[in-house]
């Protein structure tokens, strides 16, 4: 029979049932007939030749059934009728289907929506083609702890020039340009790049073109590109934009005519090195200029095919070194090794660890939720063991058996995967809602079809996972004994199993528990960690200053003297003062300082040091502790002696046991005179809690070589911080209503965001050890249940028997609790092999800590006492007489 005549006659068994019987009964009947004529034949009677026509075939009945069970649509409907049982089943029991699909939608819901954010983020490759050849190149400090220090113009110029690993090479750095022209000023988030930028992406302008090598040069033509929706929501989508000009900065104003939009970004365009950058201009760096060397770059590349990120680095390095030794540039250090790494790693470096931890969390919820289902699934059992042993006995074999519960298991996980889709979907929605601030490709996050392929397989799974225990267990069960009363062997076989799952939920349970223990208690000595100055009542924002009216240092500098007086004249403030860089914040402005009592600097220490220029009164308003010496006063104008003050653990590096007031050191470019210490601060955190001490330098800002074009406020109030912005705002424009106000924020709020990433795990991790504890009790206390139930005989001949209701009491404590210590046996070592896992996000706590062991080791021996009471105040009532009755 051909494959389509053997589908139609499968489609037909199918779709018109009555008829198929019908043809069945009546071939069968031909073939009887055919087998009569032939017994007739041979010279039998007509009822001899019935009988043996009859005895022939084997009853038209058995033969009717065989020819039906041939055919693929047999399959089929067995599936199907298999589905109709198990539905009835689960039908007939509610509270049972409820609990255990909404057990598997935790467990499914939790691990697809957690997926959804991995997958993204470290799974799948970049938007990019080919790329695994992008590469992020870093400078890498010998000394110390081997931090990274951004690149510099200087040298991305000179690789670019010698290197022969990479296909093209490029800089950027932030640009924020301020868009006018239409209702209001806009401050946009940009970047300025080096002309082959895209060309390493691999990306080309939807509209427009790419720029050229001929407008990356300094004082080359103002150009821009525009990402997409920059392109529709201040253009309209106007295609006519690509050869127009915008104004940028008060281009105009000065007689500019502005920048030439030369390209419009595609809609699908991922800038994951800046996701917030809506438009680019060339970089117009020049050797010339005094920053050529300045560490304030960042250096991406793309590999020529064939080569690998090691091959680059030990290229890279013999250099670097080669190059260093020609230029001498005074802001390196004597060592200095350089690093390409995957720019996929590069990006998800900071939020790998608690992505992974977190995956491993949820992996552990969904074991969990596995194994309480699986116990349910086990007690129903029991409680079918009857039913189980009547099918066997009429006929049914062990694999059909197994087949029915099997379906029953994966009606149950589909249900529950159901289910779990929407709890994934909320879950998803919530996570991105508390993700912290810079987790990577938080666009892409979002249950989409690789992630509901996730949710299908892992539904399947599951179904198969929980659902083989209880279908071998009924499968090897004795349908002789099982149909007796006294199956106790069935039933204690049970037990021993469920009893094992028991053990190990609690062991699952143990190790997120300890896990979330361990984060909590991190960060609360994360947030006891001095951060150098007081952030109560202190409201922070950034004004910068864009276009050519402000080309001159004086003018910037009035400009930001005005505002700081115009803000210290609103009610409510008791202190304000300017930062060219905030605490906490994400700033990172560091330059190489030299000590002239120092010359040369060992490899051990740290040439480099965070810069801040800042208005007098800064220490003061920040409640910045003064160590020694003086602050920064009004007398340390642009014409006065250069000063300048350094942090305490700067000072105790450098001057051990030394005098480090009246020192003298230059920083940044080397012209004008040094600066002379005339005071110590104490030591302020500035990229977070958990970083140590850095080196810092504080001048006042008319002294520094340029006037900064951005200066963070702050400003200390008498009464709630964040009331006062507007007030705080209103004045600012008060000077100038066309520079934008941004990064409002309390210093509360930036402390807070701080620990933002271990705060986001600990509250997954918390979530999780809840859901954990809570499945763990419903295990234990279903395990004694169950058992208290089917030992009910027993518990009435040991009551009759004497037994108090004490000794019964005891009886049931002692198995759970017995339980609850083999598990929490087992999740010690867990425990101590996961918090491994999570060791990058502690601080300040030892990853064996053992406050938290044991206050989780307390935690689960109380729940577990009260999961046990209930089933034991139900065993010592049972009554003997009514129980030997029933007997």
């Amino acid at each position: 029979m051909s494959l389509f005549r053997h589908l139609a006659r499968g489609l037909r068994a199918l779709t018109n049932r009555s008829d198929t019987n019908q043809d069945v009964v009546d071939e069968v009947q031909h073939y009887l007939e055919q087998a009569t004529a032939a017994h007739l034949a041979r010279g039998l009677s007509d009822d001899e030749a019935r009988r043996a026509a009859r005895l022939e075939v084997g009853g038209v009945t058995v033969l009717a059934e065989r020819v039906r069970g041939y055919g693929w649509e047999n399959v089929v409907d067995t599936v199907v009728a298999d589905l109709r049982y198990a539905a009835r089943r689960l039908r007939t029991d509610p509270g049972f289907t409820a609990i255990a699909v909404l057990t598997l939608a935790l467990g499914i819901g939790a691990t697809t929506a957690i997926f959804s954010a991995v997958n993204p983020i470290l799974f799948e490759p970049l938007p990019y083609p080919r790329a695994g050849q992008i590469m992020m190149i870093s400078e890498l400090r010998a000394h110390g702890e081997g931090a990274r220090n951004d690149g510099s113009f200087g040298m991305y110029r000179r690789l670019a020039e010698r290197t022969r690993s990479f296909d093209a090479l490029a800089v950027l750095k932030a640009w924020q340009p301020t868009m006018t022209g239409g209702d209001q000023p806009e401050r946009l988030d940009g970047q300025r790049v080096s002309a082959s930028f895209f060309r390493v992406l691999g990306v080309k302008p939807a509209l427009g073109r790419d720029f050229e090598s001929s407008e990356d040069r300094l004082n080359g033509p103002h150009v821009v590109i525009l990402s997409d929706a920059l392109w529709r929501r201040r253009f309209a989508g106007d295609r006519t934009i690509v050869g127009r000009r915008i104004t940028l900065d008060e281009t105009r104003v000065a007689g500019d005519n502005g920048y030439l939009v030369v390209g419009v970004m595609p809609n699908d365009f991922e800038n994951v090195l800046a996701p917030s950058a809506e438009l680019w201009a060339p970089l117009q760096y020049d050797m010339s200029q005094g920053r050529a060397w300045g560490h304030h770059l960042r250096t991406v590349g793309r590999l020529r095919p064939g080569l690998s990120s090691d091959m680059a680095t030990r290229e890279l390095n013999v250099l670097g070194r080669a190059i260093l030794s020609e230029e001498h540039p005074p802001t390196y250090g004597p060592t200095i090794e350089f690093l390409a790494a995957s720019l996929q790693d590069e990006v998800t470096r900071g939020v790998k660890p608690a992505l992974l931890a977190i995956l491993g969390a949820v992996i552990l919820v969904l074991l969990i939720a596995c194994v309480n289902v699986t116990n349910l699934l086990l007690a129903r059992g029991v409680h079918r063991r009857a039913e189980f042993a009547l099918r066997a006995a009429l006929g049914a074999g062990s694999n059909r058996l197994v087949r029915q519960l099997l379906t029953e298991s994966l009606l149950l996980a589909a249900m529950g995967g159901l289910v779990g889709m929407l709890v994934a979907i909320a879950g998803e929605r919530a996570m991105v809602a508390l993700s912290p601030p810079g987790l990577p490709r938080i666009g892409a996050i979002g249950v989409d079809r690789a992630v509901f392929g996730f949710g299908l397989a892992i539904t399947t799974l599951i179904g198969i996972a929980f659902g083989l225990t209880p279908a071998l267990q009924a499968a090897r069960s004795d349908p002789y004994r099982a149909l007796q009363n006294g199956s106790r062997r069935t039933a204690g076989s049970h037990r021993r199993t469920r009893s094992a799952l028991v053990v190990a939920e609690v062991g699952l349970a143990l190790v997120l528990l300890v896990s979330s223990g361990l984060l909590l208690r991190s960060l609360k000595q994360l947030f006891a960690v001095a951060v150098g100055f007081d952030s109560r009542q202190v409201l922070s924002m950034q004004v910068q200053t864009a276009g050519h009216r402000f080309a001159s240092d004086s003018t910037t500098h009035r400009f930001f003297a005005d505002v700081l007086e115009a803000v210290r004249h609103v009610p409510g403030v008791a202190g304000a003062a300017l930062t060219s860089q905030l605490p906490l914040s994400g700033d990172f402005d560091s330059y190489g300082a030299r000590f002239e009592s120092i010359p040369t600097i060992r490899d051990d220490q740290d040439a480099s040091a965070f810069r801040y220029a800042v208005s007098p009164g800064y220490v003061e308003t920040l409640h910045i502790p003064l160590v020694r010496g003086r602050r920064i006063d009004d007398h340390d104008g642009a014409g006065a002696p250069r000063v300048a003050l350094i942090n305490e653990s700067y000072a105790r590096r450098l001057f051990p046991g030394i005098e480090p007031l009246g020192q003298r050191l230059t920083m940044g470019p080397t012209e004008g005179s040094p600066y002379t210490i005339v005071g110590v601060v104490g030591d302020v955190k500035q990229m977070s809690l958990a970083v140590s001490q850095s080196n810092a330098v504080y001048i006042p800002s008319t002294q520094w070589h340029w006037a900064d074009d951005a200066m963070s406020l702050v400003i200390r109030t008498r009464g709630e911080a964040a009331s006062l912005a507007p007030a705080v705002r209103r004045a600012i424009w008060s000077v100038d209503k066309d520079q934008p106000v941004v990064r409002v924020a309390t210093m509360d709020e930036l402390l807070a965001a701080s620990a933002a990433e271990r705060r986001f795990a600990l509250v997954v991790f918390e979530a999780f050890a809840l859901a954990a504890l809570v499945l763990a009790t419903a295990g234990i206390y279903g395990v004694l249940s169950g058992s208290v139930a089917e030992r009910t005989r027993e518990i009435g001949v040991r009551a009759a028997l004497g037994a108090t209701r004490g000794t019964i009491v005891a009886l049931v404590l002692r198995q759970g609790l017995t339980l609850a210590a083999l598990g929490v046996g087992l999740g010690l070592a867990g425990a101590v092999a996961a918090s491994r896992a999570i060791a990058a996000m502690l601080f300040g706590v030892s990853r064996l800590d053992p406050i938290t062991y044991l206050g989780v080791i307390a935690l689960l021996a109380g729940v577990s006492v009260v999961a046990c009471g209930v089933p034991a105040w139900r065993a010592a009532r049972v009554d003997p007489a009514i129980t030997l009755r029933a007997e």
